[in-house]
């Protein structure tokens, strides 16, 4: 059952580029709709909100940090301040937190903060680069990437918070899919 489920997964990775929907006019629903379609948002929302129950004391941390970097790299892609090679660096973040999940030991919070925070400012920079300044479509992502934080907090404290071997498997599936991510970025 779990090969044929990697399977359907695997296929479906093409589908990750339709949350990018090029240049033009954009409107905040089109923001807020925007974490929710791409399966590489999507993931890592949810995966920083799950990180942040399992692994942080101060549980808004990690998705104050992710949210607000998430908008400073917005602010620098629309002034055209990006790295090479963002949208791998963007798959990346889903196999990096996914493995942040697997891990038999606790990062510490300052070097989790730093790598979430890293990957924020590229999720920013890959939207700012695609929007034109003023655009109403950041609000949007910046409060739908809070909800998904919150509804990943939610189902890490309701369902894995006292499930050690099911959260290691969603963070090891969720690593698979960020490495399948990358690969589809680089080929």
């Amino acid at each position: 059952m779990s090969k044929r489920l990697a399977a359907l997964l695997l296929t479906a990775l093409p589908l990750a580029a339709f949350a990018h929907t090029g240049h033009g006019d954009h409107t905040f629903i089109d923001g807020f709709t925007h974490p929710f379609l791409g399966l590489d948002h999507l993931l890592a929302m949810l995966l920083v909100g799950v990180w942040s129950v399992l692994h942080a004391r101060h549980v808004w941390l990690a998705p104050l940090t992710f949210v607000t970097l998430l908008a400073a790299g917005a602010a620098l892609g629309q002034h055209g301040i990006v790295v090479p090679q963002l949208e791998p660096l963007v798959a990346a973040s889903v196999l990096v937190l996914g493995v942040m999940l697997t891990l038999p030991f606790r990062v510490g919070l300052s070097a989790a903060l730093a790598v979430i925070g890293g990957f924020a400012l590229f999720h920013g920079m890959a939207h700012g680069g695609e929007l034109e300044q003023g655009s109403t479509i950041m609000a949007g992502i910046v409060l739908g990437s809070a909800l998904l934080h919150g509804l990943g907090m939610g189902f890490a404290h309701f369902v894995l918070k006292n499930r050690p071997t099911l959260a290691l498997r969603l963070g090891q599936l969720v690593a698979v899919i960020g490495g399948g991510l990358v690969l589809s970025t680089v080929l």
